[in-house]
């Protein structure tokens, strides 16, 4: 297990940030379940919302401390801080999406019951997923290419070929293949490697699956090629990444959260 560095008043300070570490290596919820939340409000999609709001419920059952109001608080924060990684990482920029975590991080902090909480985590969530959807906008894709694209994002767990996908989508596959190239620029295959080596960087980032059960979980025929992949499209293997933001995960964290105590 990676270790937090010590930093002042750590046990009230950051004590969100293990939540952050852990969240999705809890054994509540796959970790497939847990990132769709993110993964739709990257890609603009308004099911995001409710699928946060749904997840949030669900992780209401987490006692990160004994207060619930203080409880609800620290799960707002580690979700805004995760959520606020995602926003960047699908285009948003990144002062804006620093700017409006502390904002709605202020707005939490004067919150005085676990429903107004909730109710300012779905206000958050909408926010950061109409401003995606609005950046989405600005490339335009055909319909078959986004609903390709959708379908990819869903079934990242699964192995897939190009004719799962025009089956999908309701076209040839050599059709498919050709439409998605000329949009994109890239095949749909290095699509696919792309979107899945995206998700084992987060994966790396804000949980502790080694890698064996990442390449597991996103459906990589064996671990060794799991590594060679993500080495050639970062430069670094899994465990080099992981060590080398695992500092930075908890930089941000900081950042988001203003060095506030709770």
């Amino acid at each position: 297990m990676i270790g937090v560095k010590k930093i002042p008043d750590p046990e009230r300070q950051l004590a969100y940030l293990a939540y952050v570490n852990r969240e999705n290596d809890f054994r509540h919820h796959a970790y497939a379940e847990e990132m769709k939340q993110y993964r739709l409000m990257q890609a603009g999609d308004p099911e995001a919302v409710e699928e946060s709001r749904r997840m949030m419920r669900r992780n209401l059952t987490v006692a990160l401390s004994a207060d619930p109001l203080r409880n609800v608080g620290y799960l707002f924060v580690a979700n805004i801080t995760i959520t606020t990684r995602f926003a960047i990482e699908g285009g948003m920029d990144a002062e804006t999406a620093y700017n409006a975590s502390d904002m709605y991080i202020r707005k939490m902090d004067v919150c005085r019951s676990v429903d107004e909480v909730m109710e300012l985590h779905r206000e958050m969530f909408a926010w950061f997923t109409g401003k995606l959807a609005g950046l989405k906008k600005e490339t335009v894709y055909s319909r078959p290419v986004l609903r390709c694209m959708s379908y990819i994002d869903q079934h990242l767990h699964t192995v897939m070929r190009v004719a799962d996908l025009a089956d999908a989508v309701s076209l040839s596959p050599a059709y498919l293949s050709t439409v998605f190239k000329r949009e994109t620029g890239v095949s749909v295959s290095e699509y696919i490697m792309r979107r899945r080596i995206d998700t084992a960087c987060n994966m790396l980032r804000y949980s502790e699956y080694s890698a064996s059960q990442i390449s597991e979980i996103l459906a990589f025929s064996s671990q060794s090629h799991f590594i060679r992949c993500f080495r050639a499209r970062t430069g670094v293997t899994p465990f080099e990444y992981r060590q080398r933001h695992y500092d930075e995960n908890i930089e941000a964290a900081r950042r988001v959260s203003g060095g506030r105590s709770f």
